[in-house]
């Protein structure tokens, strides 16, 4: 055990199993204490690597993290404290694991309720190698103004408040967590505050005993006077009583033992910690305190009695010359963070994205407002989904129909189209569904499937002049455009798309209005008289119909009809149905086990 300070100024910790708030707290602690250097060097996620972003006073760190300790106790040779946060199940065997370390003197162990005979052979093998086990079941340890194990001393108000942003004259030891915070309080109120705190922890054997850290304040010159606070249950204060006789203590001790109620229950009492169970006499709160007593401590009648009896003891210290009181400090200001500034309405913060179509927050998803499950159970298809997050809107049936019959005959043409072609060469080359699908969504353009916006936009404009189909083209002629819509390499008059007949169909039967339509439909009749491929394609049928349900639902304004053309809505439902069959080509590339494609040099005109 060691004989002396275990933590300064410049000490720096291993965090075993990543917790946000406790690592925060004490990188929040040193900035409060004016460290130069972030308390913790390293952080140890078992099987994962990389960095955890965290603050130190205004600037945000990247601490590293390693996937063992080993690694980590590589990586950081000056890093000597070792915090467990790891659960019950497997705190022994890191923490021993991590004592056999030879860069670390120091470990606390947070987890209660770990395995006595582990405990034991911790203890056994930190006392062999001179290293210090704080815990199990321990909130950890402080040395005001230098360095703080996790949540100890608890937030930032009560550290402040505590006066633990600088050293005091006073070394306390607790078997609990909770009333050393609690203690803390009382001690800065009544004494220039703590030199240095700690919890052993309360589970029935604690790594280091309240013995083992009043020797070691014993031996600290800053530490003037020792407050001591025991509970029923085991003889570990009878080792201090011990040591006290023997002359090992020659500083002022105050101490009490908690639990002197369990008199008043006629049967044993179990308080706590596993430890706080008193086992007979000897055991209890009372026979504690009045051997205490008799070996030197100033023990108080009661719990009630303490504040005065620490505050009596600083005072005659004082008095005496032993103890110049520390001046008073003004700590900084410790930034807040903007979530908890926002929540207390401190701050108010712009957003970073603004999101119309759906909200994710509460029991369930919603799109455009309808919850998840009235979509469900109200049998909304893929139309009326699309219809949601597209339009915002619940578009009409025949309407979300239209848009379903869209995207199945726009799904595939075959393998010998661009898209698909790009697909199958890219699955062939073993890349994944992803790279395979966006290979062929990028040949979608002015070419291939991406003049639906356009077949809109130009019979559009050119209904809404009141252009005749003769104007309408020869104007495009002019300008050098090739009219969107109008023309394929396969399809000719006399042997038109089936796929255009049943878009034209199914809208002369279910819209109120074809207007759109039946004006690219004269459009063809003009291009038709000079050229018999010249036919309206899939592009033109889908984007001349498109205009039709939008202005024959009488749920869009003007407005929003150009908006909607402009933005490339149309467009979007090709590269939606098209995505289908990429997919598909890519799985049956898979399924067939295709080896890497190489086009035929026959298929190839070599010139100069």
């Amino acid at each position: 055990m060691a004989t002396g300070q275990i933590f300064s100024r410049t000490t720096q910790a291993l965090f075993y199993n990543y917790k946000q708030l406790p690592i925060q707290r004490m990188l929040d602690f040193d900035f409060l204490c004016g460290r130069e250097t972030p308390s913790v060097a390293g952080i140890i996620n078992p099987g994962s690597e990389g960095f955890q972003k965290l603050f130190f006073g205004q600037e945000e760190i990247a601490i590293p993290v390693h996937s063992t300790i080993e690694a980590a106790c590589a990586a950081h040779p000056t890093a000597d404290v070792f915090i467990n946060f790891a659960s019950f199940r497997s705190a022994a065997a890191s923490s021993m694991s991590a004592l056999k370390q030879p860069t670390i003197r120091v470990i606390a162990i947070i987890a209660e309720g770990v395995p006595e005979s582990d405990t034991k052979q911790l203890i056994a093998y930190a006392r062999a190698n001179n290293k210090v086990v704080i815990g199990p079941a321990t909130v950890g340890g402080i040395q005001a103004g230098a360095f703080k194990i996790g949540d100890t001393a608890g937030t930032i108000d009560n550290i402040i408040q505590c006066k633990l942003y600088r050293p005091g004259s006073v070394g306390f030891v607790s078997k609990s967590g909770g009333m050393s915070n609690e203690m803390y309080n009382t001690i800065a109120r009544v004494t220039d505050g703590i030199y240095e705190g700690i919890a052993i922890g309360g589970d029935v054997f604690p790594g280091s005993t309240l013995s083992d850290h009043i020797l070691r304040f014993n031996n600290i010159p800053q530490v003037k006077m020792m407050v001591v606070l025991g509970e029923l249950g085991g003889r570990d204060e009878y080792s201090l009583v011990e040591d006290m006789k023997q002359g090992k203590v020659n500083k002022p001790v105050v101490a009490w033992v908690s639990g002197t109620c369990a008199t008043l229950f006629k049967s044993e009492v179990q308080f706590g910690h596993a430890g706080a169970k008193s086992g007979g006499e000897l055991e209890s709160a009372q026979a504690k305190n009045q051997a205490l007593r008799d070996a030197g401590a100033i023990v108080p009648t009661s719990y009630e009695a303490l504040e005065d009896a620490i505050k009596e003891t600083f005072g005659k210290l004082v008095e005496e010359g032993k103890i110049t009181p520390v001046k008073e400090v003004k700590p900084p200001q410790i930034p807040e963070d903007l979530n908890s500034a926002i929540k207390s309405g401190k701050v108010r913060a712009p957003t970073h994205i603004i999101s119309t179509i759906s909200d994710d927050r509460g029991e369930e998803p919603s799109y455009a407002g309808i919850p998840m499950s009235s979509i469900v159970e109200q049998g909304y298809g893929v139309g009326d989904v699309i219809s949601l997050l597209w339009f915002k809107r619940s578009l009409p049936r025949y309407c979300t129909h239209f848009i379903e019959i869209c995207i199945m005959l726009c799904a595939d043409h075959g393998p010998c189209v661009s898209g698909a072609h790009n697909t199958i060469v890219t699955a062939r080359a073993g890349k994944d569904l992803v790279s395979s699908l966006v290979s062929g969504l990028l040949t979608i353009g002015p070419r291939f499937g991406g003049a639906i916006d356009d077949a809109a936009r130009f019979f559009k404009d050119a209904y809404d002049r009141n252009l005749t189909p003769y104007e309408f083209v020869e104007s495009m002629k002019k300008k050098g455009i090739r009219v969107p819509g109008i023309g394929h390499r396969i399809k000719r008059g006399d042997n038109r798309d089936k796929r255009v007949e049943l878009l034209q169909r199914f809208a002369r039967t279910h819209f109120p209005s074809v207007k759109y339509m039946e004006y690219a439909v004269e459009v063809e009749t003009y291009t038709l008289s000079k050229a018999n491929n010249l036919v309206l394609n899939v592009d033109g049928a889908i984007g001349s119909l498109f205009l039709d349900l939008l202005a024959g639902s009488g749920m869009f304004s003007k407005q929003e009809i150009d908006e909607i053309v402009q933005i490339g809505y149309l467009n979007g439902l090709f590269v939606l149905a098209r995505s289908i069959g990429l997919i598909g080509h890519t799985f049956d590339q898979k399924r067939l086990k295709q080896p890497l494609y190489r086009h035929p040099w026959e298929d190839v005109l070599y010139t100069k």
